[in-house]
């Protein structure tokens, strides 16, 4: 059975103490390979490995041409070995095939866009108004990163990370999922093909609590960028303080996905369900709060849960299935348990909620795209994530309402309005508190464009030229041409 090794200052590695965690399929509960158990030792051979390469290695000091050079070639061979990738991606998470492959897209479109970026960036000039003096803001890498990834979307959320701290200069040390490790670890090779110096890129595999921990505590890391849960990244928060390191934290959603009663209604429909049970629901942006205006709600719900009930279920390579399995079996059991709270909460069961019946689908970790009525912001079902295919409904009457319950939340990632009403739509989009908001549209998502969250959803934006600032310091350079005596002090007596 293939063994994913860890990859430390350009060599693959066994763990220093030879454990091995199974790699489980979720669409057939099979184990499919194991991925080696980093210990805390691997761990601090990484962060020295990351840190000698910043501090004495060429990739902080070389150009912003040579940089943007190098990601270009990691696109190119991202494009040559998409299949590989996905199908890679899809074995551990469990996603469609097509879903996989509209990642790698997304993947190399990233890498591209900050190839780009980092060839327009200069020192910037300060005008301070004064003869003979010459001002600069210079851009310069933050240092070691360590960078933690979450498993719905293993590449793609490393790509956000890595590229721009690349770009940047910055050397890293990623742990991806203990789930989901063979996409990031696969890349590590491509890196080093498209002349990523050793050091530069390290690979290491395992626990948050045995190997995440340290990349928020290490003194020798300088900053830490993680996307995940809202208590691991509280943690991180907390333990990155210790040594006061730049910390970058994308921490999940519960987003609103607003309908008023002059949408186009097939439109809102269909993009509802697309919403919330894109990918199972494992999506932080997912549309898993539906707010309907009550003049259509009853009629509206009642057409996204027949629909909702004709999902059909399957295995990546399964052409007929339109979604997949969830991550893991102890997923689908929370997932199980967050929809009973709910139903005793009060909530309606209008679609869903149980696991699939068909017998090709019993081995995997499916669980029926489930819908709920009735909801309201006091109950846990609309305040908490279930990360799963659920849909809570909630109803308002005016505009002014819609945008209090939308808010009502520790949440603010993502939302989305829909109007045939642009000045409305607009006016509502502006109150919300949420770091992404899509008029007539949910999803969507360009390299170009920051991605980020409000409130507890995080700090920080991936994406975009606000991404790329993440990974760098700006430094000012005060230089006086001429220099005299300030004669301050006088020296007399």
């Amino acid at each position: 059975m293939p063994v994913i090794d860890l990859f430390i200052d350009g060599v693959r590695q066994k763990s220093s103490q030879n454990e091995t965690r199974n790699i489980i399929h979720p669409a057939n509960g099979k184990v499919v390979e194991k991925a080696q158990e980093a210990s805390t030792v691997d761990v601090e051979y990484a962060i020295k490995a990351a840190r000698k390469a910043f501090d004495q290695g060429s990739w902080p000091k070389t150009t912003n041409a040579h940089r943007s050079l190098v990601l270009n070639k990691v696109a190119e061979i991202l494009q040559r070995d998409k299949t590989l990738f996905a199908q890679a991606e899809s074995q551990d998470t469990g996603k469609r095939i097509i879903e996989s492959e509209y990642d790698m897209d997304d993947v190399i479109k990233v890498f591209k866009y900050f190839a780009e970026l980092i060839t327009k960036q200069t020192d910037r000039k300060v005008n301070v108004d004064r003869e003979n003096i010459e001002s600069i803001i210079q851009y310069e890498p933050v240092g070691v990163i360590g960078l933690i990834t979450p498993w719905n979307y293993p590449l793609l959320q490393a790509s956000w990370k890595i590229a721009p701290a690349l770009a940047a200069g910055c050397t890293f040390v990623i742990k991806p999922s203990e789930l989901t490790p063979s996409t990031t670890s696969l890349l590590m090779d491509t890196l080093t093909e498209a002349g990523v110096p050793n050091g530069v890129h390290n690979l290491v595999l395992g626990s948050g609590a045995v190997v995440g921990s340290p990349l928020s505590s290490h003194p020798d890391i300088d900053m830490v960028s993680f996307t995940g849960g809202l208590m691991t990244g509280k943690k991180i928060m907390a333990t990155a303080s210790e040594t006061v390191k730049k910390v970058a934290l994308e921490l999940g959603g519960k987003n609103p996905n607003i309908v008023f009663a002059d949408a186009d209604m097939d439109a809102a429909i269909d993009n509802a369900l697309t919403a919330v049970f894109l990918h199972s629901g494992q999506v932080c942006s997912a549309g898993a709060r539906l707010l309907v205006e009550k003049s259509i709600r009853k009629d509206f719900v009642a057409e996204v849960a027949r629909r909702a009930d004709l999902i059909r279920l399957g295995a990546p390579e399964d052409s007929f299935a339109e979604t997949g399995a969830l991550i893991s079996a102890a997923h689908r059991d929370k997932v199980e348990k967050y929809v009973a709270n709910a139903l005793a909460e009060g909530a309606e069961l209008k679609a869903g909620g149980k696991r699939p019946t068909e017998s090709h689908l019993q081995e995997g970790f499916y669980y029926r795209p489930t819908v709920l009525d009735n909801c309201h912001t006091k109950m846990q079902c609309v305040q908490d994530e279930s990360f799963g295919p659920v849909l809570t409904v909630e109803t308002f009457e005016s505009e002014a309402e819609v945008i209090a319950l939308a808010n009502d939340t520790i949440y603010g990632l993502a939302g989305a309005v829909w109007t045939k009403d642009i000045e409305k739509a607009q006016r509502v989009a502006k109150q919300l508190r949420h770091g992404t908001i899509w008029i007539n549209d949910f999803h969507p998502y360009v390299p170009q464009a920051e991605w980020g969250g409000f409130k507890q959803s995080g700090f920080g934006r991936e994406l975009g030229p606000m991404g790329l600032a993440e990974y760098q310091e700006a430094k000012h350079v005060w230089q006086n041409l001429k220099p005299a005596a300030s004669n301050w002090f006088d020296g007399k007596e």
